[in-house]
């Protein structure tokens, strides 16, 4: 594999990650959280396993990893993705993206205290960087102007309602998962483990839809009575959304710089505009343009840390990139 290939394939998950959200929003108009998380879950863990075991892989977890897969499968199957449906559900599709796509700050973090990787003034930068290019993305520019006079009440908000509650807990979930990924799969397959965590995270989101069903006479349907654009909406988000990008995701998340690698979540935002200007014809501010320059350039820094702050010394070929 080409390192050109290796980068679009680094990149394609955070492309389909920055429109997932956009094809879940409506749907909960009709649905619950909890029906859209275990529905986005274990379809897509299903396709996971069944592509992993006709490419020969095995969906054997060693002993060894088998505490961490529940971990795992717990915090970033069940945790992240029924905070994320719920804060979904009371926050918009920007505003939501913008919160999640602050995690790449705490993998920064966990991945400099577990595993000792190296971030420096010019990595820290970058983060910064990338945050405000997120934030000039999804927030409306009158609360970014009178954000330090008035903050969201400026505009009517509330500063931490339960929706920016809910998606700042699913960021924290994603970080913790992202490193846990690596222990879970230190004996085994990545692509297995991927299968295995969204399998077993998604069956208590399923008992979960199902009580809620049973008990509450005013929750939506367990099984939602969706039109055919409806399912290809939800299709989307499993199969493409979530198989296929969290493979690739925590694929090169086990092997690659974790700081680098997730910086690329910067850049999901990018990808769901970009898709509204291609295809849906919509056109960016002024702000949003200078919040993708900020977000490129926060990526660019990141993943160029070592060189710019020691270029005297060679920097080795990060792992996910050699052939």
């Amino acid at each position: 594999m080409t390192p050109q290939l290796r980068w679009l394939l680094m990149l394609l998950p955070f492309a389909l990650w920055g429109t997932a959200m956009a094809a879940m929003k409506p749907l909960l108009e009709s649905a619950g959280p909890l029906t859209i998380a275990w529905m986005r879950l274990l379809p897509a863990a299903l396709a996971v396993l069944v592509v992993a075991r006709l490419q020969g892989r095995s969906l054997a977890v060693a002993a060894s990893d088998r505490l961490w897969l529940l971990a795992f499968a717990l915090v970033d199957g069940t945790l992240f993705q029924g905070l994320l449906a719920r804060g979904l559900e009371s926050t918009g599709a920007g505003l939501g993206s913008v919160l999640i796509d602050s995690q790449p700050l705490l993998v920064a973090l966990l991945a400099r205290s577990l595993f000792g990787e190296a971030i420096n003034p010019v990595g820290w930068s970058g983060l910064l960087l990338g945050l405000a290019g997120i934030a000039c993305l999804g927030l409306p520019a009158p609360l970014l102007r009178h954000w330090w006079l008035d903050g969201p009440e400026a505009l009517g908000l509330h500063p931490w309602s339960h929706g920016e509650t809910w998606m700042l807990g699913a960021a924290v979930a994603m970080a913790v998962g992202t490193v846990l990924c690596r222990y879970a799969s230190r004996g085994s397959d990545p692509v297995a483990v991927t299968g295995w965590h969204m399998l077993i995270g998604g069956v208590p989101l399923l008992i979960g839809s199902l009580g809620v069903t049973r008990l509450d006479p005013a929750a939506a349907p367990f099984w939602p009575a969706w039109s055919p654009l409806e399912w290809g909406l939800m299709a989307y988000a499993s199969l493409l959304g979530s198989a296929l990008a969290y493979g690739l995701f925590f694929w090169f998340a086990s092997r690659c710089d974790l700081t680098g690698f997730t910086a690329l979540t910067f850049l999901t935002p990018v990808f769901a505009l970009l898709c509204g200007l291609l295809l849906l014809e919509e056109r960016l501010r002024p702000l949003q343009w200078f919040g993708s320059v900020l977000a490129l350039g926060s990526v660019l820094l990141i993943n160029q840390r070592q060189r710019l702050w020691r270029p005297a010394l060679p920097e080795p070929e990060p792992p996910c990139l050699t052939p």
